[in-house]
């Protein structure tokens, strides 16, 4: 151990040597009692560059100048100077004492007073001018943006170096560098630059981002990568009162409820580019709340920030990210104007928040610069490209960077770019590399084809018994023009088997027009939802569950044939239209499909009863995502992991005698999904569904309610209904959910350190069903229609060992119907921040 330590000295020390950094300091800072002191504030005296200390008193402080001294101060103790001998001091050990003396001034200890505050006054004349402030005072702005993105492994060390996972790839150590915030050592393995063109219009509420030039290396094309990292793009600006960062909402230091949430106090106060400025430190009142710690200088007059520097504490209810830290630096533009002119956020990502624990850290750096103001567009400027290409943007030659960077690369960042090309030629870092992607896409590379998904391998129902899976789909890149999926299945139980096949070929890449087709033969449950769609392979849970509550024999053989296209009219906005040709037949001898094809009379009193239904169908659907972001320009693109609202709508026309089709009628359906995140409160998600079928149909072709008979959450459809235990032709149903994100837990202070977090909801279905809807039933199926609202309301709790989710969900009435589950148990599992 002694050994290992001793390298591990050894190899810092060496890091250093190869640094730009002039002084450095790590260390913790304690009170008499050997307790930590948390967010005490520790600068480089004579300087305006410092850190507020986290809650365990530990800080690590660098800089390019050199300073010989260091100071710390923090409410209710007196400030202490601290000699620096040499320019690296690490594990200083700072001990803090109250006051000496009466006449020393502490003006808060602790929680600090919402009273006769100085920092608060200061705060509420940030509050009155942060709309006016900034880009805010101009009508319309232009400027240039430069961004990095850079993903690292951190807190490498000797032995880590050593592990046999890296057998073949030592050379990439020689690139491991020092953090500049958390003092810890890191390996670059990803880099992306970004140069744009920013135009904005304050009166219309419009900005307009033209990137002219991208360049990437490392994990190059893998569309999860980078999905991640434009998660990481999320706009926020500090003067809101919320700042939202991996789907999570941060009340901002300067928000208008910050007074509630932070702990502010007035600590200096000198001038900065000629401008006097007050230095305010903020910390959080309690635990376990998605807040920062850090200070801010804000100008005198105009009460714009200058500069501002924050961290989520590590109590923070977040999962998977141990730091979040951001600077902000802003410009005198003249005597009242304060321009944001540099951002940086950095994310350290880890399995667990213990200091020493490994990760993976994401960084990006924001410099803007050439700024113009009011320089007038058409509103016609801003409207979104469709599918906006131009391959040039992402083939810059090195000229260009050299002369688009607003900073220089330093040494190491350099080296990334021909590292981590190197890198990917080594049959090491592909074996690594092919496991994370099938756990992360669910398929298995091959050259030009993609085994899988390897999750629908196995299934389970009463008709097919052990059901088995295999499949794959043409795959050349992320940005393919076309793509063909197929898959085959065979039931272990009815001895048969199963497959679908599809295709999809964008034949117009800028407005996306898109031509689809394919074929099923297959047992389904249908009814597992409400809202149709074209998607000719999709396949329910609710038909191959592995474990089920109750019967789960309710299936039906479906052979669905399908052709379809759609064009993306304008940004996230698509219209559809297809043709679709079913059979449908009854998968089970204890379920029946049948209806009267002509109705019992006094000749006939059995009636003519058919089994089979045979339908052809023609439906146009319109689509709208606003503010969806997506990945790649190819016929199939990856979604940011981002709130968007959702509308859909369908009409769907069956043509009577067209392929022998039986029926006539005509069907209408609407989606609508908002989520909204309500600051510190959480994030709702509303949805709602409703549609009519106007003409007569059976059992095959009615609107099933929606029943979940198996362990696991499944959405949109209702936990406490069995499978066809509501049928309807005309149905509107709300869901309402909501996720506390452990405010409430974070309360209770026996259970503040789990991190759980409080789910509750509401979901309820109106129906009704047609007289002669109900008069071809031959079934043997009693049709019940909830026409008294049928409701059930649920609660839950989450982040169980960070990726476990149990909701307990009780049927609200209809209490009496046969086999009623009056109460019921989900669980859910998932990778959530």
């Amino acid at each position: 151990m002694k050994r290992i330590i001793l390298l591990s000295l050894f190899f810092v020390f060496a890091l250093a040597n190869h640094v730009f950094a002039q002084t450095k300091v790590s260390g913790i800072v304690l009170d008499k009692s050997n307790q930590p002191v948390p967010f005490a504030n520790v600068v480089f005296k004579g300087s305006n560059t410092g850190i507020v200390s986290n809650e365990d008193g530990r800080f690590y402080l660098e800089s390019p100048n050199t300073y010989t001294a260091l100071l710390v101060t923090s409410a209710g103790f007196s400030d202490k100077e601290i000699p620096l001998e040499k320019a690296v001091n690490y594990n200083f050990k700072i001990v803090l004492s109250e006051p000496e003396a009466l006449n020393e001034v502490v003006i808060f200890t602790g929680k600090t007073s919402k009273k006769n505050n100085p920092a608060l006054d200061i705060l509420r004349k940030i509050w009155e001018r942060k709309r006016k402030n900034g880009l805010y005072q101009f009508n319309q702005y232009q400027m240039q943006k430069y961004e990095k993105v850079e993903f690292d492994m951190n807190t490498i060390d000797s032995a880590f170096m050593k592990n046999k996972l890296f057998k073949g790839m030592e050379f990439v150590f020689n690139h491991v560098d020092t953090s500049d915030v958390t003092g810890k050592t890191y390996l670059p393995i990803f880099i992306n630059e970004s140069v744009y063109d920013v135009y904005g219009d304050n009166k219309l509420k419009k900005v307009k981002e033209n990137i002219t030039g991208n360049k990437m290396s490392g994990f190059n094309g893998n569309q999860q990568i980078l999905s991640f990292v434009k998660d990481l793009y999320s706009d926020y600006n500090i003067y809101d009162n919320h700042l939202k960062f991996f789907d999570k909402s941060f009340t901002s230091p300067l928000s208008k409820t910050g007074i509630d949430v932070y702990n502010y106090v007035l600590k200096d106060s000198a001038f900065i580019d000629k401008k006097w400025c007050y230095n305010i430190v903020f910390y959080p009142r309690r635990k376990n709340e998605l807040t920062f710690k850090g200070d801010f200088w804000v100008n005198d007059s105009t009460f714009a920030i200058k500069k501002i520097n924050m961290g989520v504490t590590k109590s923070a209810n977040i999962n998977w990210v141990k730091d979040i830290y951001i600077e902000q630096e802003f410009e005198v533009e003249n005597d009242s104007v304060f321009l944001l002119t540099r951002d940086y956020m950095m994310s350290d990502f880890a399995l667990n928040k213990k200091e020493k624990s490994k990760g993976v850290y994401g960084k990006r750096t924001t410099l803007y610069r050439n700024h113009k103001f009011n320089l007038q567009k058409p509103e016609k400027f801003y409207k979104e490209e469709v599918n906006f290409i131009d391959n040039a943007v992402y083939q810059r030659p090195d000229e260009f960077w050299e002369e688009n960077r607003f900073e220089k690369l330093n040494k190491d960042e350099q080296g990334i770019y021909k590292m981590l090309d190197t890198l990917q030629t080594v049959k090491r870092f592909k074996q690594l590399y092919n496991l994370v992607s099938i756990l992360g896409s669910g398929y298995v590379e091959f050259k030009n084809f993609d085994y899988g998904p390897i999750f629908s391998t196995f299934g389970y129902n009463e008709v097919e018994g052990l059901r088995l899976r295999v499949g794959g789909r043409t795959y050349f890149g992320p940005n393919d023009p076309w793509r063909i999926q197929a898959y085959t299945a065979y039931g272990f139980d009815d001895n048969k088997f199963k497959y679908g096949v599809s295709g999809k070929w964008m034949v117009d890449k800028k407005n996306r027009v898109i031509i689809s087709g394919g074929n099923r033969r297959d047992i389904e449950q249908i009814g597992a939802s409400l809202t149709t769609t074209n998607d000719v392979l999709g396949r329910s849970f609710a038909s191959s569950a592995l474990f089920t509550t109750g019967s789960n024999g309710k299936l039906t053989n479906i052979n669905l044939s399908n052709v379809s296209v759609e064009m993306e009219a304008k940004k996230n906005f698509v219209v559809s239209a297809g043709f679709s040709y079913r059979t449908l037949e009854s998968a089970s001898q204890t379920f029946s499909l049948d209806y009267y094809k002509t109705l019992p009379s006094v000749l006939n009193p059995a009636g003519v009863v058919e089994s089979k239904v045979t339908q052809s169908e023609a439906n146009i659907q319109f689509e709208f995502m606003p503010n969806r972001k997506t990945i790649g320009y190819g016929v199939e693109r990856d979604l940011v992991d981002s709130p968007f609202s959702h509308f859909f709508v369908n009409f769907s026309y069956g043509l009577k005698g067209v392929l022998n089709s039986d029926f006539a009628y005509e069907k209408v359906q609407l989606f609508y999904r908002q989520p909204i995140i309500i600051g510190p409160l959480g994030r709702t998600n509303i949805t709602l569904e409703t549609g009519k079928t106007f003409g007569t149909i059976p059992l095959g072709l009615m609107s099933v309610i929606p029943g979940n008979q198996t362990y696991f959450t499944i959405e949109n459809t209702f936990s406490n209904l069995n499978f066809y235990e509501f049928v309807t032709d005309q149905y509107t149903t709300l869901q309402w959910n909501h996720d506390f994100g452990g405010r409430i837990f974070a309360r209770i202070p026996f259970m503040r350190k789990l991190n759980w977090r409080e789910f509750v909801g509401v979901r309820a279905v109106h129906g009704t069903i047609s007289d002669e809807n109900r008069a071809i039933n031959a079934s043997g199926l009693p049709y019940n229609a909830p026409e008294k609202v049928y409701w059930e309301y649920n609660a839950g709790i989450g982040n169980i060992f960070k990726v476990f989710r149990i909701d307990f969900s009780w049927r609200g009435n209809y209490l009496n119907m046969p086999d009623a589950a009056k109460f019921a148990v989900k669980g859910s599992f998932g990778f959530y921040f």
